[in-house]
């Protein structure tokens, strides 16, 4: 048992929420799965030829693992907002919904009748998040953007270079800060205007910008551009192992006393070089030689060990799998298994654990329109004659075997 497991469990915190998914690709998704994490009834609107994420690979039991990791838990209805009748069917359950989130291009939603302002006139109590590269307003609103462009724009990518030993061509992209960090803040809003609404009984719009997003985790460097430091910020670099790197990060002067004692260098908590901060920032280069000297003659595993026995935060570089396996991330239950017999594979749970209130990715692994009929039926009240005609005109699509 984990600790996820082990807590005691009082009722889904979001059960009894209706949130409608207008999102493709990986910050909606990512954000409304947090929402069917915590209990919401999650029904993804998909295209008749659904999120573009759903054909990437790896692909396991007939499902993309990788649209799954950010879509588990939802319920999936095929409607065509090409046509009049997709449209009218998509305001129908946004008015009965409690969340709407969306993340197009904005005017998007507007062209299609489904904005904000058209839906509140209607459904007065409404949360409705938008997320965008750059917000829905201001010169560069309307701009594509995917993570990789944010990264380049908000200054992330150069502040990056410029603390790497060589940084003449910026880092490849692969990693997508911009949509993690733009789905972790739409989801916290929607948390503050769903506590207001309780207060006040009425619902509002939530503008999340992706460029914000990454501007605002700069923290450091926001404050060095507009008060450039006289001296380069302490660099924390990798040191050698015999076989590999570690991280050695000694902050505090008692981790660097106690580092010092451990290489077998005890004169250096009196060596000038390091006694002060501005001395250590100065010589920061000849400090990592000694630690180097020390790291480069065990294993990484043995580094980290001594290291973090004596107090000293150190960890040697872990690839994604090795992190998956590390006994505290097991512990806490960080990670659920979905799918079953030969197609299973394991997703990250929500990073953070509640002493009574379950969250943890379900079991809902909705192929393409899915659920178009149980919605239709269950929110909107459509008889079979009306749902079977519906899909005989090409609104439902077809469902995927």
């Amino acid at each position: 048992m984990n600790q996820r497991t082990a807590s005691t469990q009082r009722q889904d915190a979001l059960a009894g929420l209706l949130v409608v998914d207008f999102t493709i690709v990986m910050s909606g998704p990512m954000c409304t799965r947090m929402m069917a994490d915590a209990g919401a009834d999650v029904v993804k609107i998909e295209p008749p030829d659904g999120d573009v994420v759903r054909q990437r690979p790896p692909i396991r039991g007939n499902i993309s693992s990788y649209y799954a990791s950010m879509n588990c838990g939802k319920r999936s209805l095929v409607l065509d907002l090409a046509s009049a009748e997709g449209k009218r069917l998509a305001r129908e359950l946004a008015l009965k919904a409690d969340v709407v989130v969306e993340n197009f291009r904005p005017g998007v939603m507007k062209r299609l009748g489904l904005d904000y302002a058209s839906l509140a006139l209607e459904n007065p109590k409404l949360i409705y998040a938008s997320i965008s590269g750059f917000g829905q307003s201001g010169p560069k609103a309307g701009a594509p953007a995917y993570a990789p462009v944010i990264h380049a724009a908000s200054g992330y990518e150069v502040a990056y270079g410029e603390y790497q030993r060589d940084n003449e061509r910026p880092a490849n992209n692969g990693i997508f800060i911009a949509d993690v960090m733009g789905a972790s803040y739409a989801f916290s809003a929607i948390q503050m205007a769903l506590y207001e609404r309780e207060k006040s009984g009425k619902g509002q719009s939530i503008d999340v910008s992706l460029m914000d997003s990454v501007l605002s985790m700069l923290i450091y460097e926001i404050q060095a551009a507009q008060f450039p430091p006289n001296r380069k910020r302490q660099v924390y670099e990798p040191v050698r192992a015999n076989d590999g790197w570690v991280m050695v990060a000694a902050v505090t002067q008692k981790n660097l006393d106690v580092l010092f004692e451990v290489i077998g260098y005890p004169e250096g908590k009196k060596d000038p070089r390091f006694t002060s901060v501005a001395a250590k920032e100065s010589h920061w280069s000849e400090l990592l030689e000694l630690i180097e000297d020390w790291t480069q003659q065990r294993s990484g595993a043995e580094c980290e060990s001594v290291l973090m026995a004596a107090g000293v935060p150190c960890s040697r570089y872990r690839t994604v799998a090795e992190a998956m396996q590390d006994p505290q991330v097991q512990e806490r239950g960080f990670m659920s298994e979905l799918g079953s017999g030969d197609g299973t594979f394991k997703v990250p749970n929500a990073p953070y654990l509640l002493s009574a209130t379950p969250t943890r990715a379900r079991q809902t692994l909705a192929q393409l329109g899915e659920h178009s009929e149980v919605v239709l039926a269950e929110k909107l009240g459509l008889s079979e004659v009306e749902i079977q005609k519906l899909r005989r005109q090409g609104i439902l699509g077809s469902v995927e075997k």
